[in-house]
């Protein structure tokens, strides 16, 4: 087993990207989304982050084993400071460390890129991924109360926050 290795995603791990985040669609864990994605769909939302939304990958032996990105939270400029957050790990790497590795850096970056704070979405069900965030300072915002559609039935969705500056 090597070293893993944080590092800026380039345009030749989006197979991967997409095969880690169709594994979460498919899993039914940490997302709303139901249709895998193909790598079209991944290479134009792979594009649309540059500057401050960044993409980063976890590689160990030239293997991705996860993802995290800073995306838009809304489109209106009072957001600006507003950073939503998606992290996906490989059905096997989880429960090994990687998505806080991945957390710890990608908080780093929203640092840098003048985010105050990153905002990110999860089933109330998902509790490795809630105990991510709360050891990383997350706190739980809410529950929206059959927020959508899956697999024909509605869910719940928790929102969570953390605030990187004081002010």
């Amino acid at each position: 087993m090597g070293e893993i290795l944080i590092r800026q995603a380039i345009e030749k791990d989006i197979e991967s990207i997409r095969m880690i985040y169709n594994e979460g669609i498919v899993d039914r864990i940490a997302t709303l989304e139901t249709e895998t994605k193909d790598y079209s769909y991944m290479k134009d939302w792979f594009e649309k982050h540059n500057g401050r939304y960044q993409v980063i990958v976890a590689e160990e032996d030239d293997q991705i084993l996860g993802w995290a990105a800073l995306n838009p939270y809304n489109n209106r400029c009072a957001y600006l400071g507003v950073a939503d957050l998606s992290l996906y790990i490989s059905r096997e790497s989880r429960g090994k460390g990687i998505g806080g590795k991945l957390l710890d850096a990608i908080q780093t970056i929203a640092e840098e890129n003048d985010f105050h704070k990153i905002v990110l979405f999860t089933f109330p069900f998902n509790q490795l991924g809630q105990g991510l965030y709360r050891s990383r300072g997350f706190r739980e915002v809410g529950i929206f109360k059959n927020q959508g559609l899956l697999d024909g039935q509605y869910v719940d969705v928790m929102a969570m926050e953390k605030l990187l500056t004081d002010s």
